[in-house]
């Protein structure tokens, strides 16, 4: 029979279910140091807790916008979004690009219509008689909405991929052009994602964006790198400046390798080739002979995706939607 060693250390107690229940005994840090034992202590208490420096560093908000933590809110901008894309499997997408000012034709009508009476009660207004002039041309060019929104139904009923996922329309998130482009998506029930910016002035996401795939974002170069990641196509409608960069660094991107080749369309070419003359700048050899295939022209929703299909079936990209059979 073994006997005890008086020198020995004892064998360490298992937890018991004590250890889950709520302290007989609070831990000294639970209460501050009272006044009785020095009548300052309260103040110089309340004067930590209400410093900066006492915030936890993500509850911080002065903390996270110091020049020195741009990199930490660089990563969280991209992070966020593209954990949630993931979590929604979206592997593929169509950016859509255009005017925030292309409104649907209705719209556009009651504009033209507001003006030429406003003109029609006014003496001679060189302003007044300038905006008319741009209203019509607006609703001249607002067909582009309606295509843009026919080209987000043809997306939207695009085939499931095997993954499970689908291609989605993605935009900006905006007015115009982009709404259209995810109207359609809306129109026939499928997903569609916005990628919106904070601006200096108060923005709204378009209300056909689906609500937990609408994004804001603070810095534009995060923006533009989701846009790009899961694009196999990018298309643009006539637009301005926003529209011209997002365009001409696509291209520019494509044109150096630095993102795979994918279809560029223009929609719109009397638009286009006023726009962006290529043919000068071929002239001028600031550009090669090759860089002028780098784009392609379409004028319908229609002509667009089956553009992106056939690109993609000569392609041999995998699971990519096939071109639909010409009648």
């Amino acid at each position: 029979m073994n006997k005890p060693n008086p020198g020995a250390t004892p064998a360490p107690k298992h937890p018991t279910l004590a250890s889950t229940q709520p302290r007989s005994k609070p831990l000294p840090e639970r209460s501050p140091k009272p006044a009785h034992e020095d009548p300052t202590a309260p103040k110089r208490v309340a004067a930590i807790l209400a410093s900066p420096s006492y915030r936890e560093a993500d509850r911080d908000l002065d903390f996270l916008a110091w020049d020195a933590v741009r990199g930490v809110r660089l990563e969280i901008d991209y992070q966020k979004a593209e954990l949630l894309l993931r979590q929604h499997r979206i592997e593929h997408t169509i950016v859509v690009f255009g005017s925030t000012r292309m409104t649907e034709p209705a719209v556009a009508a009651t504009a033209v219509r507001e003006l030429e009476e406003a003109s029609a009660r006014a003496a001679v207004d060189a302003e007044l008689a300038r905006r008319l002039a741009v209203a019509r041309r607006q609703l001249a060019s607002s067909r582009y909405y309606d295509e843009a929104r026919a080209l987000g139904r043809l997306v939207g009923q695009a085939p499931p991929l095997p993954s499970g996922g689908h291609v989605v329309v993605m935009t900006g998130g905006g007015p115009g052009i982009m709404e259209a482009a995810n109207r359609g998506a809306c129109d026939v029930g499928a997903k569609t994602v916005g990628l919106n910016i904070t601006l200096p002035h108060e923005q709204y996401p378009n209300p056909y964006v689906t609500p937990e795939l609408c994004f804001s974002f603070h810095y534009f170069a995060v923006r533009k790198l989701h846009f790009l990641q899961r694009a196999r196509a990018l298309v643009a409608f006539p637009g301005g400046f926003g529209t011209l960069d997002e365009l001409f660094e696509t291209l520019a991107l494509i044109q150096t390798r630095k993102m795979p080749a994918v279809p560029v369309v223009l929609v719109g070419r009397n638009f286009w080739e006023r726009a962006f003359d290529v043919d000068f700048l071929l002239a001028e050899g600031t550009i090669d002979p090759e860089d002028h295939e780098l784009f392609g022209y379409a004028e319908s929703g229609e002509e667009v995706w089956d553009i992106i299909c056939r690109w993609h079936a000569a392609a041999g990209t995998p699971h990519f939607p096939a071109p639909r059979t010409r009648p």
